[in-house]
């Protein structure tokens, strides 16, 4: 059932229906990293749950603390990921990957029996880093400051001049009509502003 649905379990008789969403304010690269916060949710639930049975899938069963350590670690890397902190969770993840790659490869040893699912693990955990990178990438990219601290907005139209140049535009453009002009003893009790006077 699409959220636009459960919103009409709440409204009162009177009310507007939504009948659809609107666009998303969220770039791919935002998209891309809450995708990969709830990932992290997802899996470090797994490892916090059964790290004895993941342990043991990859031929690493002297690690089960390790892997509960690292759920815990997802789980503290999701929090920011999934809020507008996303590039410190994001670089988190990153930092979370070294880690379990370096972990992975003391299992990649023709010793260990389970070697190949600790190479499936290898190449899937070496796929997520390559998307955590771009994530990480791309959110820096759509939220950067320009160096003096605002952003751009010299494409937008609202005021493409600033505000200061914008300042009694209408009283210079329009013609004000008769009605809404003040007179008497109200006219008098308004500054004027130095352009006016």
């Amino acid at each position: 059932m699409p959220l636009t649905n459960i919103t009409g379990i709440a409204r009162s008789e009177g009310d507007p229906r939504v009948e659809h969403k609107g666009p998303s304010s969220l770039s791919g690269a935002d998209r891309l990293a809450r995708a990969l916060g709830w990932f992290s949710v997802g899996l470090g639930i797994a490892e916090l749950v059964v790290p004895g049975r993941l342990a043991r899938t990859l031929g690493l069963e002297d690690k089960e603390g390790l892997i509960r350590a690292y759920g815990a670690r997802e789980l503290a890397s999701a929090v920011p990921t999934l809020s507008i902190d996303k590039p410190v969770g994001l670089a988190a993840r990153i930092a979370g990957d070294a880690l379990d790659l370096g972990t992975l490869a003391t299992g990649l040893h023709r010793e260990n029996p389970k070697w190949r699912n600790a190479a499936i693990a290898t190449a899937l955990v070496a796929g997520i880093t390559l998307l955590d990178i771009a994530a990480l990438k791309g959110v820096k990219a759509a939220h950067r400051r320009e160096p003096g601290g605002g952003r751009d907005y010299s494409d937008r139209s609202g005021l493409p001049k600033g505000r200061e140049a914008s300042r009694g535009l209408a009283r210079k453009d329009f013609d004000i009509p008769p009605d809404y002009r003040a007179e008497g003893s109200v006219a008098d009790a308004v500054p004027l502003l130095p352009s006016q006077a």
